[in-house]
């Protein structure tokens, strides 16, 4: 975005903001307006009865877009983050509703003026970057007395943007004080984790690993897992119903025909680019996928392929065609020029005839303006004071007019990249933009080096209707004789194409791993049944088939969908029933001698660390480490998460302390206090949520 972009946009939420205030004069005269219940077309979810608005919701998404449109943020990340935020929103109004907790009337002027304040980007001094809380509460009591047409039809807006929020998080911020103050740690907790904190233990054991049985020896049953899952059922929820698909696709990238048709394509303009004195005229005649621009850029700055082979032709010389990503490239180096990779500036902006940044003066206006300051700075007249008083650039005017180290990458208004970059440090002038005048000074520049102005012809190398239609009608073929899973997984093996899987695909998806954005198609698979075939999809440069091979339904998670997760636990408990049948002795030398092992060793064992040197991650057997009637004895057999472990406890002994029984109860209950930030998931599954965005979306 450009410095003058910038200013712009900092204009508009000025104007932006002097209106907000007007409108909240209103809702402080007749309180917050009460939302009404959508009707069933414009429900898009319900949170324990409560409606979130299909029309409230994408207004507010189209917010979201434009405050995230310069990260490459899209709307399909977006509308996921926004739903979630505003079912935690409503269940935190139920909670706070059961509690009783309100934002009370003597709160409603500390909620207003206090330090959350609304209204503090409006009222904010820029040069001393205090919030002038008088101001604020002398306009909203002169403001109070308009009734024009305009402020009633906008005051529900300005009620949901501004007001709503800051009311919102107030009582956000009481229920998550009262949770966190109802957490405690009892003193003879603390003292007994502290303890255990500060002891160290030692263990002798002996140690069979799961990976000296093979795998291919084991078999896991379908009916073993489906017990298992029984058993641990609720580690294995699923939370919201999804679909498994397997596809195959029939590749529309271009072929040799279609690269070579590009290539013939540009050769035959490849003379008349390198003749024509117009470069900017010829390419807008031809076309070409890489737009001109007329503007010089150094060495270092250039990201182009073959770089160092474009830039030794020579001003006038044309080098390629070169593959550029999907394009065939031809470069013209049009002019080289000695410049600065970049210039500290500083100016000073006299807007014209921009309505929307408040600013009415017409161009002759501002023309006689700028060349007055021009004058006056000439005359010695303080650029400071002058930019104080004039400037319409807000942001740079609270900085005496400094822009600070501008590159030549920055999308800076043409005549003003020029003026800072050709000219040399300590020029000083007037630059008219398409925004206004700029009285600018070049403050400082980096060393100057070659930079070059390059034009670019260049042609797509894009499928032809031939082997797009080829694609197309072999999918067809395929999809038409595939009527179920058997006659799809036949077909492709005749085609010999890789079928793909993609799992747990939820009907509010817009991506598919592996496919990429396609809404279309997960529409598709929770419009039909599980064995249908679909007719192909067009998803990138590719057609796609997909067979619905499964689902799981919310509850209990099946067999074939939990198999990956939990077929590798139930393998190794069979594996340490047989390693526990092969432990022999009333010893830890016997029993390793049995299993041809040898007894080890493992020091200074903590309870606060699970992790034990040249094992890994063993609780289990952490836990046996500090048992108190393990000392000198033998342990039975543990299955543990890599092996199954026979051990004897050594004496335990205390350790340095790193800190104090109060420092270390503070972090304990520091770290208990934090659960109140994933509380929502909590709340969400005792919650009755209802959400129809797969409908609407």
């Amino acid at each position: 975005m450009s410095i003058i972009q910038n200013i712009r946009e900092r204009g508009t939420w000025i104007i932006l903001g002097l209106i907000t205030i007007a409108l909240i004069a209103f809702i402080l005269q007749d309180g917050v307006g009460q939302k009404q219940r959508a009707t069933d077309s414009n429900t898009l979810g319900e949170v324990n009865g409560q409606i979130i608005n299909k029309i409230e919701f994408e207004q507010k998404l189209e917010q979201q877009i434009q405050q995230y449109a310069n990260q490459g943020v899209s709307k399909e990340q977006l509308v996921p983050y926004l739903w979630n935020m505003e079912v935690e929103k409503l269940l935190i109004k139920t909670e706070a509703d059961k509690l009783g907790i309100t934002v009370a009337n003597k709160e409603v002027d500390d909620v207003l003026f206090g330090e959350e304040s609304p209204f503090k980007q409006q009222f904010t001094d820029k040069t001393t970057g205090l919030f002038n809380e008088a101001a604020a509460r002398n306009a909203l009591s002169e403001l109070k007395k308009l009734k024009t047409k305009e402020a009633i039809q906008n005051k529900e807006q300005v009620d949901k943007q501004f007001i709503e929020p800051a009311f919102e998080n107030r009582i956000l911020n009481k229920y998550q004080v009262l949770i966190n103050r109802g957490i405690q740690l009892p003193k003879w907790l603390a003292e007994k984790q502290y303890a255990e904190t500060n002891t160290i233990t030692s263990i002798n054991y002996v140690g069979v690993p799961y990976t000296s049985i093979a795998d291919s020896t084991i078999k896991v049953t379908n009916d073993e897992i489906a017990a298992y899952l029984k058993e641990n059922s609720a580690a294995y929820q699923v939370e919201e119903d999804s679909r498994n698909i397997s596809y195959i696709g029939f590749s529309a990238a271009p072929v040799k025909a279609d690269s070579l048709n590009a290539l013939n394509e540009i050769n035959s303009l490849k003379e008349g680019f390198r003749t024509t004195t117009d470069a900017a005229g010829y390419l807008n005649k031809v076309s070409t996928e890489i737009p001109y621009y007329n503007g010089y850029l150094s060495k270092k700055i250039l990201q182009i392929p073959q770089k160092d082979s474009v830039l030794n032709v020579g001003v006038g010389n044309i080098y390629g065609p070169y593959i550029d990503g999907k394009n065939y490239t031809i470069a013209k180096v049009i002019g080289i020029k000695q410049l600065p990779d970049s210039s500290t500036v500083r100016h000073i902006f006299i807007a014209s005839n921009n309505p929307q940044a408040g600013i009415l003066r017409d161009d002759s206006t501002s023309k006689k303006l700028i060349d007055s300051i021009s004058g006056a700075v000439k005359s010695g007249a303080s650029f400071e004071a002058l930019c104080e008083k004039y400037s319409d650039d807000a942001d740079s005017k609270t900085r005496g007019g400094n822009l600070g180290a501008l590159t030549q990458t920055q999308n800076l208004p043409q005549a003003l990249s020029n003026f800072v970059f050709e000219n040399n440090a300590g020029t000083k002038g007037v630059v008219k933009t398409e925004y206004g005048y700029h009285y600018v000074e070049i403050t400082k520049q980096t060393p100057r080096g070659p930079a070059y102005n390059i034009a670019y012809l260049s042609k797509a190398i894009i499928p032809s209707t031939e082997t797009t239609t080829a694609a197309s009608t072999e999918a067809a073929k395929f999809a038409s004789s595939s009527k179920d899973a058997k006659s799809f997984n036949a077909n492709a093996v005749k085609l010999n194409k890789q079928i793909i899987p993609a799992n747990k695909i939820k009907a509010t998806d817009y991506e598919i791993q592996g496919l990429g954005e396609t809404r279309q198609t997960v529409r598709w698979i929770f419009d039909n049944d599980v064995n249908t075939v679909s007719e192909p999809f067009e998803i990138g440069d590719a057609f796609v088939v997909a067979l619905i091979t499964g689902e799981d339904k919310t509850g209990l998670a099946s067999v074939e969908s939990a198999r990956p997760q939990v077929e590798g636990i139930i393998r190794d408990q069979k594996k340490a029933e047989k390693i526990k049948a092969t432990l022999k002795g009333n010893n830890l030398e016997a029993i390793a001698a049995s299993v041809k092992t040898i007894v080890q060793k493992a020091d200074s064992l903590t309870f606060a660390n699970a992790l034990i040197p040249g094992i890994g991650n063993e609780p289990k057997l952490i836990g046996a480490a500090f048992n108190k009637t393990l000392v000198n004895k033998v342990s039975q057999p543990i299955a543990g998460n890599v092996g199954v472990f026979v051990l004897s406890v050594g004496a335990s002994s205390a350790k340095p302390a790193q800190q104090d029984l109060l420092t270390f109860k503070e972090e304990q209950l520091a770290r208990l206090r934090s659960i109140v930030f994933r509380g929502s998931s909590a709340l969400k599954k005792s919650a009755k949520i209802v959400d129809n965005r797969a409908k609407l979306f």
